[in-house]
């Protein structure tokens, strides 16, 4: 086989993942929750570096993503084409996914399509639990990637990260969490609203709510946060 590159087919490279993943990784990756059911043991340390040779590939993407294979998924998000995703393939490998891993990871390519805003409402709704964390995984990815969305678009998104504060599944209220958090993270401007939401659900008598609005206070309100955004502001 060629070293890899964009010449590689979908084929070419699930070949070269059986090679290279072993069982150690495979064990590793089972202690920090991730579904290996279908994984090979290749850690995203050589999946990223084998991405860039790669290069974006939309239509070999799709293919990967069908394969189901843990690895194969997580190089579609990586060579994935924003621009040429659709909507239907977005909600096809939403209704898939079977990990927090490959939610987070996938998240990341779904926010720079043009209807990254569509996806959030949607999946925000959406019961599964997987499904809906993808829509707080988008928010906060999206809060430090899309450096020219206006802020006014976040703040916006602050009461549906209230309205599902309450929802106890593990992988939603750490996703709902972590958006938050981003929220007030990303300036002076919005580190106000979200710290004051983030206050309000602190003081709240249901303890999901509660433990996300403690944890993102000692997040927002630790003084290095704060002065790093005063120095931005600056």
């Amino acid at each position: 086989m060629s070293l890899p590159g964009p010449s590689w087919s979908a084929r070419d490279i699930i070949t070269h993942l059986r090679l290279i993943g072993t069982e150690a990784n495979r064990a590793g990756m089972a202690r920090f929750g991730i579904n290996t059911a279908t994984a090979m043991g290749v850690g995203n340390s050589d999946l990223r570096p084998l991405a860039r040779k790669l290069r974006k590939n939309h239509e070999r993407a799709l293919v990967l993503w069908d394969s189901g294979i843990r690895e194969a998924r997580l190089m579609a998000a990586f060579t994935g084409e924003p621009k040429k995703i659709t909507v239907g393939q977005c909600r096809r490998w939403a209704g898939d996914f079977d990990s927090w891993e490959i939610v987070d990871t996938v998240s990341d390519l779904f926010i720079d399509t043009p209807f990254w805003c569509e996806l959030v409402e949607e999946f925000a709704k959406d019961e599964r639990e997987f499904v809906r964390r993808t829509a707080f995984a988008m928010l906060a990815w999206g809060a430090v990637h899309l450096k020219k969305e206006p802020d006014a678009t976040f703040s916006s998104y602050l009461p549906l990260i209230e309205r599902h504060a309450g929802d106890p599944r593990n992988f939603v209220r750490k996703a709902v969490n972590w958006a938050l958090r981003q929220i007030g993270k990303r300036s002076a401007r919005l580190h106000g609203p979200a710290l004051a939401l983030a206050q309000k659900l602190a003081a709240s008598a249901d303890k999901t709510e509660r433990w996300i609005g403690k944890d993102a206070v000692k997040e927002l309100s630790d003084a290095k946060t704060v002065e790093r955004l005063a120095a931005r502001k600056a």
